[in-house]
């Protein structure tokens, strides 16, 4: 898709894409497979096909500080477009503190219904701006890694790196 920028990093290639602005409206990883309806989303976005060099290096110095645990929070500008309920359930997800986790019931909870924890799963499935949005914060009930548009090892290795698990945590569960 036009639009959509690998940048390299020390977490592994990332695809971004910007708007005009220079704002992240899309930040995955690579190497997973690209959601056609994120897809689709993204296009009625119009993502620029020569960003602004600056918010590219922006972003990219801020991944690498993060990976390198320098960094606990973002501050490039990103814009995030979804239904009311998903603006809803991002919003709770930016906030999970670093180092911590939610499960989906939880974060449910905390928007007011636990009843919703598939709900949330799916709107969580489809943050458009991994990591900067920290989706990889939440778990299974039982404590387990489920689900993450960049792979379960991915997502081990973000709440490693943020403290959120600890060695030795078998794979797939988390230890506090």
């Amino acid at each position: 898709m036009s639009g959509i920028h690998r940048i390299d990093t020390s977490l592994g290639p990332i695809q971004a894409a910007f708007d005009a602005l220079g704002t992240v409206i899309y930040l995955g990883f690579a190497e997973h497979e690209f959601r056609t309806s994120l897809q689709a989303k993204l296009s009625r976005l119009d993502p620029v096909m020569h960003p602004d060099a600056t918010a590219v290096c922006r972003l990219r110095e801020q991944l690498e500080a993060y990976a390198a645990g320098r960094r606990t929070a973002f501050d490039v500008p990103f814009r995030l477009h979804g239904s009311p309920f998903e603006q809803r359930v991002w919003a709770g997800l930016q906030r999970i503190p670093f180092g911590e986790t939610r499960s989906y019931g939880q974060l449910a909870a905390e928007l007011g219904d636990a009843n919703l924890s598939r709900a949330v799963g799916r709107a969580n499935g489809a943050n458009p701006v991994s990591i900067l949005v920290p989706c990889h914060r939440v778990i299974g009930a039982n404590g387990t890694l489920t689900g993450y548009a960049g792979g379960l090892a991915m997502k081990e290795r973000l709440l490693r790196l943020e403290g959120a698990i600890r060695n030795p945590a078998p794979r797939g569960v988390v230890s506090r």
